[in-house]
């Protein structure tokens, strides 16, 4: 069995090892918004407003763990997810009933809106992925959305099915109050209290929110119109420098941006992969390298 649920020789690894990830798990939130029912169920059942780094940080945990984590580690965190999924329910405002949050089909909307998001924002910020690698991310994190209770052959397999079922969604999407004053969060978010020293440098923060903004479709930056248009090819260049700027911070330095059960497993992670046999000299990161895979010459240190 492999060290970690998606090894270094899988797309998942190339795409969730690159930095472009912090813009596009934000913007993955900023579209599962559009979603009147999940974007009640946050809402509703989470203390998002409070503690929105928290809850970023946890989500940042459940898709390493479900890359790098053992088997093991993703089965225990993902029935532990299952089980809260399964206690919760969401009040439909249009319709004044209570609703499972577990039903397929939001589960379907907010995991496709992430995968995708992750791969459409690492593609747009520099990572050199074919069309065949990005259907291949797109059909391995198939696998990953049985981990929430979803079949595989439910969820779409490539990018021309992710794009038609995405397509076929937006008529069901709306911009409701909490969608809105969603995204005017994640772009100025309240410091939690034990964030509050960060403060002093909050505006800093702004130029990342919006950069998550304007990298939405169209589409859904229409819906919303929370900020004026700015050409995309800005924008495509703000991403790609954003990329190696992120890309560029060391290994060790960029994990403490995680809670430290996440740190603790990345740590794991690498002390598994090195007793079979992968060469970590350069990190997780530099396991996107086949040359450092097992059974491969080894690399010139001068």
């Amino acid at each position: 069995m492999p060290a970690t649920v998606q090894p270094p020789e899988s797309v998942t690894w190339r795409v969730h090892i690159d930095r472009s990830m912090w813009i596009g798990g934000v913007r993955s939130l900023m579209l599962q918004a559009l979603h009147p029912m999940a974007m009640w169920g946050v809402w509703q059942n989470s203390n998002f407003q409070e503690d929105p780094f928290g809850r970023l940080q946890r989500t940042a945990d459940f898709v390493g763990v479900a890359t790098f984590g053992s088997h093991e580690e993703i089965d225990e965190l993902a029935y532990r997810v299952r089980e809260i999924h399964r206690s919760l329910r969401i009040l439909n405002h249009d319709t004044g009933r209570r609703e499972r949050l577990d039903q397929p089909e939001l589960l379907r909307w907010v995991h496709c809106a992430e995968v995708y998001s992750y791969l459409e924002v690492a593609r747009r910020a520099g990572l050199p992925l074919t069309g065949a690698m990005a259907d291949r991310y797109l059909d391995e994190q198939r696998h990953t959305a049985t981990y929430v209770g979803l079949h595989a052959d439910d969820v779409p397999g490539s990018v021309a099915e992710m794009e038609a079922y995405l397509a076929e969604m937006r008529p069901q999407l709306r911009v409701t109050e909490e969608a809105a004053a969603t995204v005017r969060f994640l772009m100025w978010p309240t410091m939690p209290e034990n964030l509050r020293f960060l403060a002093p440098g909050k505006p800093g923060y702004f130029p990342f929110g919006a950069l998550c903004y304007y990298s939405l479709p169209d589409w859904a930056r229409r819906m919303y119109g929370a900020l004026p248009e700015v050409p995309q090819p800005a924008v495509t260049a703000a991403l790609r420098s954003f990329r190696l700027a992120m890309n560029a911070v060391p290994e060790r330095l960029h994990d403490h941006a995680f809670a430290k059960p996440t740190r603790d497993m990345l740590e794991r992670a690498r002390q598994r992969l090195a007793a079979d046999g992968y060469d970590l000299g350069k990190g997780l990161y530099g396991l996107r390298d086949p040359r450092r895979w097992p059974g491969q010459p080894a690399l010139a240190t001068a």
